[in-house]
């Protein structure tokens, strides 16, 4: 069976996708800093009959990171790894006048320095893989300039251009920076907590992944709206 490890899997669009997985048989390994949250979701995961392994902790830490790797190692290696994780540096969003810098430190270790370290450390894994995958959620934030959203941006922006880059570097995997559009989750009801408008279910978007799963077209940019119109 094919391994995905999928960070921020306990709740959103992590979780949407390790469920999405789940029933195509993958085997999972999930993180998340919630523990209760993500005991719930790995075992509505396992529920499809795949081995699914729960790591709570943080990705910023390099001990955590080595372990989701050594977890994947022992169902048989890594052949998809999403960077879902993300932290806003503020919550609600804030002005960049008002934005704290620690905020905006722990938005770039969150989204971009801890997606790297995990590559790095998953790498050789992906490397043996014939199909071997890297998806790094990203956010229209990253490419357009709306206000209160510019530290997330900025760390989501760096994110694309380490997937970029990665894309280039290894040209036997496929990376591919994935923009979700706008969902109902969590973390955007943190961002924006006075938005209260209808937005799409994360469940609703995760077909768009495995649109790319299915067709592996070239590494790059995709927004999922658009692969979803497109099926």
């Amino acid at each position: 069976m094919p391994v995905a490890i999928i960070t921020g899997a306990s709740k959103g669009l992590g979780r949407a996708l390790a469920e999405a997985l789940a029933v195509r048989g993958w085997d999972l390994v999930l993180d998340a800093r919630g523990a209760e949250a993500l005991k719930e979701a790995a075992e509505s995961a396992s529920g499809h009959g795949t081995r699914v392994e729960a790591l709570p902790g943080d990705v910023t830490d390099a001990g955590h990171r080595a372990a989701l790797v050594a977890a994947a190692r022992r169902l048989g290696g890594v052949d998809l790894l999403v960077s879902n994780a993300s932290a806003l540096g503020a919550e609600p969003l804030v002005r960049l006048a008002e934005l704290p810098l620690e905020g905006l430190r722990r938005a770039l270790e969150v989204n971009v320095v801890a997606a790297l370290g995990l590559v790095r450390e998953a790498l050789p894994l992906l490397r043996r893989s014939p199909a071997g995958a890297v998806v790094a959620v990203s956010s229209d934030a990253a490419a357009e300039a709306y206000g209160t959203w510019g530290g997330y941006g900025a760390s989501k922006a760096a994110l694309d251009q380490l997937a970029a880059v990665l894309g280039v570097e290894e040209p036997g995997l496929r990376v591919w920076a994935v923009d979700p559009g706008d969902m109902a989750t969590d973390l955007y009801a943190a961002a924006v907590p006075d938005d209260t408008d209808p937005r799409p279910e994360p469940a609703a978007v995760a077909p768009a992944f495995l649109r790319l799963l299915d067709e592996r077209p070239a590494s790059g940019r995709y927004a999922a709206p658009a692969l979803l119109e497109q099926r």
